[in-house]
């Protein structure tokens, strides 16, 4: 009888929940010429609500069954056996590249001092890691107009430190996965695929569609609002070794040495008869650490939000296909003054977003069109840092001249920095919206001549 009623009472939440959702979320205003474009933004429905809610009045705030649930079907949905489920997709690359710092990778492992090949433009956390831990990342530059790594550089790069790569697909973009993972195995290298910003790309990998991420050695993804799904914050690693998989789980779950699930004890059925360093024969194996780690776990209610986007992820791959597709159409009348973005050969981008640079001749600059987009309510982003070492992160270390490597000037970057912007594609525009920021682009560039 209880369990009767506790199942009724589940059901009247649910259901006052979606009533809630229904009133106050669920009538979108129909868009009206003039309203704001954003670049992303998270959309959700009741399944979101219903899943929430269930996590909620299960009150397990930490890792539960919805967090085991999404890293199964992800880990399904990508094709690789093993899913990580973090706190973002910063703490993701975190994870990944400490991951391969274990010494229980023997001389493979990352020591401080190696070298990894990386980009400046992009976002910070591609390259955080890597400094944090007192390695030296190798910055080479980007081609246009696919914005990733050159990957004619690489050898260029190389020294007897390198030890890995670790750089991101751009907005979706994928880069030459080919090339770069023919010079990773040539070299013995690790390969870390940021893809936080290219869920649900593919990529022709010696004939066969692989998602990017699945790839290199350990792949990452983001869940913040803006990305292809959210949980609102949220991310994950991704990997087919499993020796990778439960040391990324190690440093995200304070370096424990132990595997059993968070709430479980003993699933290895030797908590109490092993020895392990110093400590006593015995000693309890849940409170045994073999690194030094974090606590990035997610909570089951930004999973239990994860289940349902999961679901939605393949319509939201699609939308932002033909979104792309619609504002590169429409936008080929300024080629001549805009370099417009193009797929990399033998790949099927997922795009975040519609990168644009202007050019030299174009009769105006990157600022000046940005200003008109944002003063006409069109919502504009750089892509990211533009340059990373021309910030104020790297002053000390530009000033010990010490801490990084740069192969080349870097000439592409320093452009994206000075003369490229993106707009959104995100499943919430509609065509219309897509004309809008297109036609703004051209009557701009109109009055510009």
């Amino acid at each position: 009888m209880a369990d009767n009623r506790e199942q009724t009472l589940r059901r009247e939440a649910v259901a006052a929940a979606l009533a809630y959702y229904r009133e106050v979320h669920g009538h979108k205003p129909a868009y009206a010429p003039g309203d704001r474009i954003n670049y992303g933004g998270r959309i959700f429905g009741e399944e979101e609500i219903a899943n929430l809610t269930e996590a909620t009045l299960d009150f397990w705030l930490t890792t539960g069954r919805y967090a085991e649930r999404f890293e199964t079907e992800f880990a399904r949905f990508l094709g690789v056996p093993h899913c990580s489920l973090v706190n973002s997709g910063s703490s993701a690359n975190l994870l990944a590249f400490m991951a391969l710092t274990s010494p229980k990778l023997g001389d493979r492992r990352i020591l401080p001092g190696a070298e990894v090949i990386t980009v400046a433009a992009g976002f910070p956390t591609t390259v955080a890691p890597i400094i944090q831990y007192g390695a030296v990342p190798v910055f080479v530059d980007v081609t246009l107009p696919g914005y990733n790594i050159d990957v004619t550089q690489l050898e260029a790069a190389l020294s007897p430190k390198t030890r890995a790569v670790m750089v991101a697909h751009t907005l979706g973009n994928p880069f030459d996965l080919e090339a770069v993972c023919a010079f990773c195995e040539k070299h013995g290298l690790w390969l870390i695929e940021d893809n936080c910003d290219a869920l649900g790309s593919r990529y022709l990998f010696r004939g066969q569609w692989r998602y990017t991420g699945t790839i290199g050695d350990l792949g990452t993804s983001s869940f913040y609002p803006p990305h292809h799904m959210t949980m609102g914050e949220g991310g994950a690693v991704y990997t087919g070794d499993t020796q990778l998989k439960r040391l990324v789980e190690s440093f995200r779950d304070w370096g424990r040495d132990c595997w059993c699930p968070s709430g479980r004890d003993d699933t290895c059925r030797h908590r109490f008869d092993q020895q392990f360093g110093e400590l006593p024969v015995g000693y309890d194996h849940k409170y045994v650490y073999s690194h030094f780690g974090y606590n990035l776990k997610v909570t089951d209610l930004q999973a239990a939000i994860g289940c349902a986007q999961l679901d939605r992820l393949p319509g939201f791959v699609e939308a932002r296909k033909k979104n792309w597709a619609q504002l590169r159409e429409e936008l080929t009348p300024l080629a001549d003054r805009l370099i417009l973005p193009e797929p990399t050969p033998n790949s099927d981008p997922s795009w975040f977003g519609f990168l644009i640079t202007v050019r030299d001749d174009a009769g105006f600059t990157r600022d000046q069109m940005v200003s008109h987009l944002e003063r006409e309510r069109i919502q504009t982003r750089m892509l990211f840092a533009g340059n990373l070492l021309k910030h104020p992160c790297f002053d000390e270390m530009r000033a010990s001249g010490q801490g990084y490597r740069v192969v080349g000037e870097l000439a592409n970057t320093d452009r994206i920095m000075r003369d490229t912007f993106w707009v959104g594609v995100y499943p919430g525009l509609s065509a219309e919206m897509i004309a809008r920021i297109a036609a703004t682009m051209r009557r701009f560039a109109g009055m510009a001549s």
